[in-house]
């Protein structure tokens, strides 16, 4: 059976990920083994915390080329949080630090907002209509937010959804070939939030 692996970097909701995708059927394992995470049909990014720590400890477990070298074979990725601001070329969060440069673009802080972190429920605008991992998601819908620091891209064409909180429009979404990040938490969102898993799935299986 085809199953997706979460990636075990020592940071990140790893565990309310997976009983998301347990409640939608999805076979899906924690692991941060070379051979799992080979053979997973599709790999989840993970995140909660520190970019530079995040990117440390994916270099200190080995993982950052070969999670590279699979995406570059068309695996599918999903980033979730601070999952998907690893996806971006860099993060200026405690200095400059290097990200997976899947989609080029910098990750920088709220400045102007009254109340950093963003945190709490806010609605994104979807900029893709047929986007199959939003498939079932309305536009404006509401999904749960927590993040300083927010993506922005130069890469038009790989803006999936953006999101406006107080004085900023920020990427919220993102969807190049088979690489797809979102900045909220999809598993604290509600169970119609949960489509964004299995339509992950169906994708990364081959069944989309």
């Amino acid at each position: 059976m085809k199953n997706l692996v979460i990636i075990d970097y020592g940071m990140g909701n790893l565990y309310s990920i997976l009983k998301g995708l347990q409640y939608m059927k999805i076979p899906a394992k924690i692991s941060d083994k070379k051979q799992d995470i080979k053979n997973a049909c599709g790999l989840i990014l993970p995140g909660v915390g520190a970019f530079k720590d995040a990117m440390k400890e994916i270099h200190k477990r080995k993982l950052f080329n070969l999670i590279k070298e699979e995406v570059k074979k068309g695996k599918a990725i999903l980033g979730i949080c601070l999952g998907f601001q690893l996806l971006f070329t860099k993060s200026y969060e405690f200095g400059i630090n290097n990200g997976f440069d899947f989609i080029k673009g910098q990750v920088i802080k709220f400045k102007k907002e009254k109340k950093v972190p963003h945190m709490g429920w806010n609605t994104i605008e979807i900029y893709k209509k047929n986007s199959k991992i939003l498939k079932g998601i309305e536009n404006n819908q509401y999904f749960y937010f927590v993040h300083s620091f927010y993506a922005r891209t130069d890469e038009k064409e790989a803006i999936l959804a953006k999101t406006r909180y107080e004085y900023t429009e920020f990427t919220s979404a993102v969807e190049k070939d088979k690489i797809f990040g979102v900045q909220f938490h999809p598993e604290k969102s509600g169970e119609t939030a949960l489509l964004i898993y299995k339509n992950f799935y169906k994708i990364a299986s081959g069944e989309f």
